[in-house]
């Protein structure tokens, strides 16, 4: 994606079933577990560079003594950092004779995380800035250990508002912050409920103080907790909690949005965001790992007892697709033949802009997420271009004309053409991670491999996405400028992004989207502006309605007048450099819904495309987020 977007945020969970002491015996470190931890959220680093934390429980540790524990940062290489950390202050204690590998005991008083429940989260920001306040996993502390929480997660609810309305109604005095705030909020009510519950029942008994805390670790239902505080979410979510008792969840949203994968053995249970990194880690093959039904919640006690049961109700599934388009690592062998799909599907249209010139035209992509998808293109066009040289060697035999000059133009001067036409500066790219400076120094962040492209070339080039339009104007297509093609087709394996996300991606300010962009300048040059005041009272009466009501999309309106290939006209006019010399034609190919899903099969959410959303939530922002735009108001829309 040429865009820059913050989005999702990756989780990872790891319970140790059986004591430190054999990990320690089996592969020669107590710090197996701690291990996994560390390379799942490395793997998973994709999804998240502007904070990390993590969390741990001890099990069965005496009283008096500490048993839950926490590390964030949010400067920069902020995993690496804890790690560090942690392992320094490790190493430290076992250099002092302090701590002794062999007798895990040691380990376990004198090393934070040296527990049997660790818990890891990468973010970035969607919301509540870069501070550390902001950074995952969130804490409730107590003196009881079952009312003890440190939540994390990825996910983006719609109707924060509402929760701390809810919250407001309990009596509680929310801090209306995040809606990571809200949810730990929520839950830690009903686990405050919950415990009680168990805590006035037992106490009838005559039960001493040690046998009713291990009586209430007992009976505590988790999956119970949670459907309680879910009853009105709305939004797109995966959940890992752990609590200080040594249970622990991993609860997904009933449209299955947000993605999870899990694996057990009689040695570990262990949860990601993606399937790839639990595969690497653990060195499991593709049926080793489980998905997380949607809408269910796993729930793993301290005893090691696992289970896995709805805990809302189901809802049709809309995964998202831009994971496999371009969130998710594409090491997944799914993922890897989707790219791949993605890029052969628009063969046909990429064949017909250069109009079947294969001497002239050269493909590359940029930036280097699309990749794959560039293979699979270049594998699609190859076999077209088989067909067509097919064709003519079997009509020039037929004929009598077959010659050694006719194969050697055939095949050897007409062949698709591939070249290392851009770079990426990837250091670069994340050093400019925030707002400001991107603005400021994007331009810089690619650059070309000149001489790579004659005058008489079109050049085309395959992108995953594209959002803002921002960097094709500022940045890419003024680099391409300069090799001085005849022509430059950028193609995208998504279709054209026309409606905000709000169910994990940092993507809800409607008017900043460059087919959005593209069709009021239409409107307003075809004289057709004031559809445009009438899309923004019908979206203030939707945006006005109670919650949960909202099931129609008033801004689809603003497209209906328009082809999709008269609004990629647009965008071309309004991303085109004005302040060079090179005055070659552009075109740009997005693909199509059709082919999306040809692509893509199982992850069917498209609401950024089709304005199709899974939730009330999702038709309340995207009207409020055209309110927003006509009223000039700045900011999510949710």
């Amino acid at each position: 994606m040429s865009d820059l977007l913050t989005h999702e945020c990756g989780v990872a969970l790891v319970r140790l079933l059986k004591p430190l002491s054999y990990y320690q015996d089996k592969y020669g470190t107590p710090l197996w577990g701690f291990t996994k931890l560390f390379l799942l959220m490395e793997k998973q680093h994709n999804r998240g560079q502007d904070g990390a934390g993590a969390a741990c429980v001890k099990l069965g540790m005496p009283a008096g003594e500490p048993f839950m524990y926490r590390e964030r940062n949010v400067k920069v290489n902020p995993l690496d950092r804890i790690f560090r950390l942690l392992l320094k202050q490790y190493n430290d204690a076992v250099a002092l004779g302090v701590i002794h590998p062999e007798f895990s005991d040691t380990v376990k008083k004198h090393f934070d995380f040296g527990g049997e429940l660790l818990l890891g989260h990468l973010r970035y920001g969607t919301s509540g800035g870069y501070n550390l306040s902001a950074c995952h996993p969130f804490f409730r502390r107590s003196p009881w250990p079952t009312r003890n929480l440190a939540l994390c997660g990825n996910f983006n609810l719609t109707n924060t508002r509402e929760l701390n309305d809810s919250l407001i109604a309990m009596g509680q005095h929310p801090i209306f912050a995040t809606d990571t705030q809200a949810i730990l909020e929520k839950i830690g009510f009903f686990l405050d409920e919950e415990h009680e519950d168990i805590y006035r029942f037992l106490r009838k008994r005559d039960l001493s103080g040690e046998e009713l805390s291990r009586q209430i670790s007992e009976d505590l239902d988790l999956t119970r907790v949670l459907t309680r505080a879910a009853k009105n979410w709305d939004g797109g979510y995966v959940l890992c909690g752990v609590i200080g008792n040594g249970d622990a969840f991993v609860a997904r949203d009933p449209s299955g949005i947000r993605p999870c994968h899990y694996f057990q053995n009689d040695e570990v249970v262990a949860f990601a965001s993606e399937r790839a990194p639990l595969m690497t880690v653990f060195d499991l093959g593709l049926d080793e790992v489980k998905e997380v039904p949607p809408g269910n919640v796993v729930v793993i006690k301290r005893r090691g007892e696992i289970t896995s049961k709805p805990f809302t109700g189901p809802l049709p599934r809309a995964s998202c697709s831009f994971e496999r388009i371009y969130f998710s690592r594409g090491n997944d062998v799914d993922i890897y033949q989707e790219r791949k799909a993605l890029g052969g599907n628009l063969a046909d249209q990429i064949v017909t802009a250069i109009g079947r010139d294969w001497h002239n035209t050269v493909f590359g992509y940029v930036p280097n997420t699309a990749e794959v998808a560039y293979y699979g293109l270049m594998s699609a066009l190859r076999v077209i271009r088989r067909d067509e040289v097919k064709a003519a060697i079997m009509k020039a035999s037929r004929t009598g004309q077959l010659t050694e000059e006719l194969l050697d133009d055939l095949i050897l001067r007409n062949w698709p053409r591939s070249e290392k036409v851009v770079s990426k500066d990837i250091k670069l790219r994340t050093f400019i991670g925030k707002e400001n400076l991107r603005n400021q120094l994007g331009s810089h962040v690619y650059d070309i491999t000149y001489g790579s492209v004659k005058p008489t070339d079109t050049l085309v080039c395959v992108d995953d996405s594209i959002v803002r339009g921002t960097t094709l104007r500022r940045s890419i297509l003024r680099i391409l400028s300069r090799l001085n093609p005849k022509k430059i087709v950028i193609v995208s394996t998504a279709p054209q992004i026309r409606y905000p996300d709000c169910y994990g991606i940092d993507m809800s300010e409607i008017g900043k989207f460059i087919a959005f962009e593209a069709a009021v300048a239409l409107l307003k040059e075809t004289g057709r502006g004031g559809i445009l005041e009438e899309i923004y009272a019908r979206c203030r009466e939707e945006v006005a309605k109670p919650f949960g009501t909202h099931a129609v999309n008033h801004v689809r309106a603003l497209y209906e007048p328009f082809t999709p290939e008269e609004i990629s006209a647009k965008i071309v006019d309004r991303v085109r450099p004005r302040d060079t010399a090179w005055k070659g034609d552009i075109e740009i190919i997005f693909q199509t819904i059709e082919n999306l899903h040809a692509a893509v099969p199982q992850n069917t959410g498209d609401w950024y495309f089709t304005g199709r959303y899974p939730t009330p939530g999702g038709y309340r922002v995207v009207n409020q987020a055209f309110v927003n735009y006509y009223e000039k108001s700045e900011g999510r829309s949710y």
